[in-house]
């Protein structure tokens, strides 16, 4: 009887041996070393992403904004602030003539937040249009809980609206269209070239 358990017992011992033996030699064979980093570069991919088309300069949406459409879009701004003359504070300041002021100050005894009393400047159309881009990024702890405006278009619309309750500074001039000049600059180039190669034939016709 104990014969047979030790047959039976070596039995199953030699399988076992044999199956971690066939599974050693067949993760051999079929061993493939991986990539240390998986996927492959797209070249270019990173230039690429981090390029966007530029859009119109703050001049060029000046030109072609509307103060009605500002109108519009500062109903939005009316819980807080008035931009008639002799308008009334609220949450906020009244903003008539505010464009071309000190930033923080322009209307007096009005409780601005440090961050924005402490940002110095005035409130030129760029800086207009970084506060309504992001007031809290402009100025770090205002007490302006607006998010800011997305669109340019709409920025460009609410400065003009506020220009024409109280003026403004100067507008930026619109940018000249780069495309517009290489095409005249390649223009005159081939005109000039054709005008050299014409008056030879015409002294020749001579």
């Amino acid at each position: 009887m104990n014969d047979r358990k030790n047959t039976a017992f070596g039995w199953i011992l030699f399988s076992g041996i044999v199956a971690l033996g066939l599974a050693y030699v067949s993760g051999q064979y079929f061993h493939e070393e991986r990539p240390e980093e998986m996927g492959y570069a797209i070249a270019g991919a990173e230039e690429s992403g981090g390029s966007e088309a530029a859009g119109p300069d703050l001049g060029t949406l000046l030109a072609s904004g509307s103060v009605e459409a500002g109108e519009k879009i500062f109903a939005k701004c009316t819980a807080c602030h008035t931009a008639n003359q002799g308008g009334a504070n609220g949450i906020g300041p009244n903003l008539f003539g505010v464009m071309g002021k000190p930033v923080g100050s322009h209307v007096a005894g009005f409780a601005y937040s440090p961050a924005l009393s402490g940002h110095g400047g005035e409130w030129t159309w760029e800086t207009m249009d970084a506060w309504l881009t992001s007031p809290k990024k402009f100025a770090n702890g205002t007490k302006m809980s607006f998010a800011g405006l997305s669109k340019p278009e709409d920025r460009a619309n609410v400065m003009l609206y506020l220009e024409a309750n109280g003026g403004a500074p100067a507008k930026p001039a619109p940018a000249a269209p780069a495309a517009a000049e290489e095409t005249a600059a390649a223009g005159d180039a081939d005109a000039a070239a054709e005008g050299e190669a014409a008056a030879p034939v015409e002294e020749a016709g001579a």
